[in-house]
């Protein structure tokens, strides 16, 4: 089971040794030996004369006394006293012989002498004229008798100076502190650990508190495994109590409706294309004009409404303008919520056109406003309503194969074109087909002037009166405001994109909020959208058609909207009551949803599934179904902490539960084996560290470092339940061969660290757990190091000294610490990259110490 004398001291008395073989062995201190239970030690008189003042024998009993002529052996089995005063003291004290006592004590003193038996003292003696002086070492006090010296408990004064605790030790004592602190290098004082500063503590926001630390997720994750972060599937919670269907998404949600109804303003309810929001108008549409002044044409699109601005890279842009019929996902995304209240007659018509652009580059920019003077007269040549448009611009160079690479700049632009046919252009004459043959004609006419004025530089496109040049002549960027791309504007010397609720203008370089009666609910747009109810009213600076003046300004304030256990066709008052059978959970809906299987609520206006008259009452860990009546244990994979509950919750991210019928999210396990292997330095660890890792996994890894270098692998702390017989085990040896050399095995927990080498040059690794129970598992760093340093990290890692005292095991758990000891050993010249001052605040003086004395021996053998 690989014994070793790191964990215990398996029963020896005084030294416990590893064997070659692997196992261990009991040793004695000298002037002692091993008792026949090869465990125990006994004295000889090879330790302090066995105790005996004169002379010493060995025998099977131990130590025996004997004393030198004229002295007989006191009767304590050790000292010797004169044969005379022997007698005198069996016999009643004479005070008559008071002179002989004197004698006596003369002799006593020449016979008293640290030569024999160290003067009878416990430490140090001194002869001096008046006989022997005893004294005793820093941590001992000398006791009354004048010979015996004892250990001095520190910890009762002012608790030894230490912070937190103190502990007795012979001749000294040891501070230590409370999980979460470590000992500063004056040995005594504790300070908070911030765990917030170590790599890899929390995915995504750590907030350190003296003693501990707490991990939070942002919006739409939810925290597993104590620090890791998981996107929430809110499809799985009820749907996302969406109308129809439900879309997960990073970090979020979609609700999506079925072909021909489109998303109510509360974004969850799906509600028929065709009726429009109380006094809503259709949004503004598009204009292509095009007119000619002194025999150039000049063209501009004129953008109201539905405007999206998306700069792709440095060199190219898309904007798309009005809503295209056929939907795409991003366009509905953004303007499904607002209200088009003319019905389209038939399929629109659509032309694609690409056009090229020498000498200029993709950036839109505002005109120059010289420019912008000399209109003259112009002869407006046409005029065209344009449903949608997505114009994309790309200067962005492609490397052609074959044929050099023009040095000139060469921009293109696609443009796409929608045009609705109007009803009303249909007359007796002029049939649908006719009205539509009409259009594509002029739709084209249109396209031809485009493409003159396109040539000539002379197309803009007009956002919120401010023109904009589509592309243009690399001269011109030049001048100042010219560093950040459009949509943004230069703070604090960064570019920031317009927030929200603003626009950006090109006119005045910043951007804008957004006037009332508009809102914007995307970044980096260069105009603001029309509200559906156009009446001017709202707030200045709308982040979302919520915020809209008239009756959306009532969102904002939750006032006027349905509450729960209400719905009405809008969302809003006057509304209804939830029947029975029925519940609605959110304010503003315009449904509610049904009990299902025939169920009945207990009163109108319920507002959860709760409230729903079940034949049984649900436990935590389970869902009631509808259809059965009946409660099913939540699948592997998702939980339910509540009662009651007619769905399961899945698992955050890429986790999932050990069993089925979880309560909790912290039954949600990562199954990923984790880890950074790495050439110099690297860690594994077990899935789902620091929380509990899942029930039967298998995790592999190799070790392979670089050729001639050696592993050295630190376990701080591992936990392994041992209760189930060593069903969860962590193994490290040559290969996957099981009788190939083994480096470590352990299944059980061990909070003392340990430190060793890899007996084989590469290291195969497998961590197996079964079914039964689960532990926080193991983070196990490790570093290769030179093997020319093999004698040195030997001489480290067995060194009791390393393990012995608290404060050191508290090093071998110190992420900090650890990266400075392994930044050393992978790379030994770093060893003066710390100066000695660093590794003063570093680490306590005791680990220098024990450090310095073997580095310095081998890194700078001839000073």
């Amino acid at each position: 089971e690989g014994m070793n004398c790191m964990n215990k001291d398996h029963g020896c008395a005084h030294i416990c040794r590893e064997t070659p073989k692997g196992g261990v062995a009991c040793e004695c201190r000298p002037g002692f030996e091993l008792a026949k239970n090869q465990k125990d030690c006994k004295l000889t008189c090879n330790y302090g004369n066995g105790g005996c003042q004169h002379t010493c024998d060995d025998t099977d009993t131990g130590p025996v006394c004997g004393c030198h002529q004229k002295y007989a052996l006191h009767s304590d089995g050790r000292t010797c006293i004169e044969k005379d005063e022997a007698a005198i003291e069996s016999s009643e004290y004479n005070a008559t012989s008071v002179a002989d006592v004197d004698k006596r004590v003369k002799r006593r003193l020449l016979m008293e002498t640290c030569a024999v038996n160290n003067g009878g003292c416990d430490r140090t003696c001194k002869d001096t004229a008046t006989g022997v002086r005893c004294s005793c070492p820093v941590g001992f006090t000398l006791q009354p008798d004048g010979k015996t010296c004892k250990d001095i408990d520190e910890c009762l004064v002012n608790n030894g100076g230490c912070d937190h605790f103190c502990r007795n030790t012979v001749g000294s004592f040891e501070c230590s502190c409370q999980k979460g602190y470590k000992l500063l290098t004056d040995e005594r004082t504790c300070q908070d650990i911030d765990e917030c500063s170590f790599e890899r503590t929390c995915d995504h926001t750590c907030i350190n508190y003296p003693g501990s630390f707490e991990c939070l997720c942002h919006k739409g994750y939810t925290l597993y495994g104590l620090t890791h972060c998981g996107d929430i599937d809110e499809c799985s919670i009820s749907n996302g109590s969406c109308d129809y269907g439900c879309l997960n998404t990073m970090g979020s949600y979609e609700c999506v409706c079925p072909p021909g109804k489109k998303l109510h303003w509360n974004k969850k309810d799906c509600v028929e294309m065709v009726k429009c929001l109380p006094n809503a108008k259709p949004a503004p549409k598009a204009q292509l004009v095009c007119s000619k002044t002194g025999g150039i044409e000049s063209c501009f699109l004129s953008c109201p409404s539905n405007a999206l601005f998306v700069p792709d890279s440095e060199n190219s842009y898309t904007l798309s303008c009005g809503v295209p019929v056929q939907q795409a996902k991003a366009q509905q995304k953004r303007n499904a919520t607002l209200p088009s209240c003319a019905d389209s007659l038939a399929p629109p018509i659509k032309q694609k056109a690409r056009f090229k652009i020498k000498d200029a580059k993709c950036h839109l920019r505002p005109r120059s406003k010289e420019k912008t003077k000399d209109s003259g007269k112009q002869a407006v040549l046409d005029n065209c309503q344009v449903t949608f448009v997505n114009l994309k611009c790309d200067s962005s160079k492609k490397k052609r194969r074959g044929r050099k690479s023009p040095s000139k700049e060469v921009s293109h632009i696609t443009t796409e074109f929608e045009v609705e046919m109007k009803s009303e252009e249909v007359s007796d004459t002029c049939n649908i087909d006719c009205v539509r043959k009409r259009m594509e004609q002029k739709l084209q006419t249109a396209i031809k002037t485009l493409r003159k004025s396109i040539n000539k530089q002379q197309f803009y496109i007009q956002f919120s009166g401010t023109e904009y040049e589509v592309a243009q002549k690399p001269a011109k960027a030049t001048e100042g405001h010219e560093a950040c791309s459009t949509g943004q504007v230069l703070q604090d010397g960064k570019c920031v994109t317009c927030s929200t609720g603003t626009f950006y203008s090109g006119e005045q370089n910043q951007c804008v909020p957004c006037s009332p009666g508009t809102y914007q609910d995307t970044e980096g747009q260069l105009t603001c959208e029309p509200c559906p109810s156009n009446d001017g009213q709202g707030v200045a600076g709308a982040r979302n058609v919520s915020e809209c003046g008239g009756k959306f300004n009532l969102i904002i304030k939750g006032l006027g909207q349905c509450s729960p256990g209400h719905y009405s066709s809008d969302g809003f008052k006057p509304c209804r009551v939830c029947p029975l059978g029925t519940y609605q959970p959110e304010p503003g809906r315009t449904l509610c949803f049904p009990c299902g299987g025939g169920l009945v609520t207990k009163y109108e206006g319920a507002v959860s599934f709760q409230d729903c008259e079940t034949k049984v009452h649900c436990s935590p860990g389970h869902y009631y179904n509808s259809t059965t009546h009946r409660c099913i244990r939540c699948p592997v994979g998702t939980y339910q902490p509540e009662f009651g509950q007619n769905y399961c919750i899945t698992c955050p991210g890429n986790t999932s539960t050990d069993f089925d019928g979880s309560t909790n999210v912290t039954h949600c396990k990562n199954q990923h084996c984790g880890g950074e292997l790495g050439d110099y330095t690297g860690y594994i660890e077990s899935p789902n560290y620091p929380g509990d890792y899942p029930a039967n996994v298998e995790c592999i890894w190799n070790i392979n470092p670089p050729p001639k270098r050696r592993i050295l692998i630190v376990v701080p702390e591992i936990f392994l339940p041992i209760e189930d017989e060593c069903g969860d085990v962590l193994v490290m040896r040559k290969s996957a061969s099981p009788t190939s050399i083994t480096t470590y095995e352990t299944c059980q927990t061990y909070e003392r660290p340990i430190a060793f080498t890899s007996r084989s040059r590469k290291l195969w690794i497998q961590f197996k757990s079964n079914e039964g129970n689960s532990g926080k598992g193991f983070q196990v760093p490790y570093v290769t190091y030179d093997e020319d340093y093999q004698q040195l990290i030997e001489d480290i890692v067995r060194d009791g000294r390393l393990y012995a005292s608290e404060n050191h095991q508290e090093i071998l758990k110190d992420k900090k610490l650890i990266k400075a000891l392994f930044d050393v050993l992978a790379h030994p010249q770093n060893y003066f990259k710390y100066t000695a001052q660093e590794s003063k605040e570093m680490f306590p003086r005791s680990f220098i110490k024990l450090l310095r004395s073997k580095v310095s021996r081998f890194l700078r053998p001839y000073k």
